[in-house]
């Protein structure tokens, strides 16, 4: 089950927003984190608590194909992106770095940034515990949610 404090964003947001190509030369996760967000969102990194989930309209991480992206979502704190959809290539760099993603449209539209919001990856139900609603998105098969639960899809592979 995961709970936290609603972040959100609209449309197409792409990877150059959300960790711009100037940090590109930096691979370690933590210092990756302290730009996430920082050209759509300046005060993202100060106001993100572990735990919290981002919340996104269509075409979420749409732009390059860099895995830096959910990595820097990830190591901000953020424990789940939900959008109405994803960009094809985040959607699959999401699962193979860890980071839990559900797209439920109706969630998307409704939720508001600062809600307090619920889910359970393994059935996909949603719960905005501020307006007392819930979303039902489509939850992962098991080994899906086996690669995000293990951190990714090395930490999987290695597990096994």
């Amino acid at each position: 089950m995961i709970k936290g404090n609603v972040h959100k964003y609209g449309d197409n947001v792409d990877t150059d927003v959300i960790i711009p190509a100037r940090y590109l030369n930096v691979s370690e996760a933590s210092e990756l984190a302290k730009h996430c967000m920082e050209d759509i969102d300046t005060n993202f990194v100060n106001k993100v608590k572990a735990g919290d989930i981002m919340m996104g309209g269509m075409n979420f991480g749409c732009g390059s194909s860099r895995e830096h992206a959910p990595i820097a979502i990830k190591a901000s704190g953020i424990s789940l992106v939900i959008a109405e959809s994803f960009a094809r290539i985040f959607y699959r760099n999401a699962i193979n770095t860890g980071l839990a993603i559900l797209e439920c449209r109706e969630a998307a539209q409704d939720i508001e940034n600062g809600d307090e919001v619920e889910a359970d990856l393994s059935t996909g139900l949603i719960k905005n515990l501020t307006k007392k609603k819930t979303y039902q998105a489509v939850a992962f098969p098991p080994f899906i949610r086996e690669i995000i639960e293990a951190g990714g899809l090395i930490n999987s592979v290695k597990n096994k």
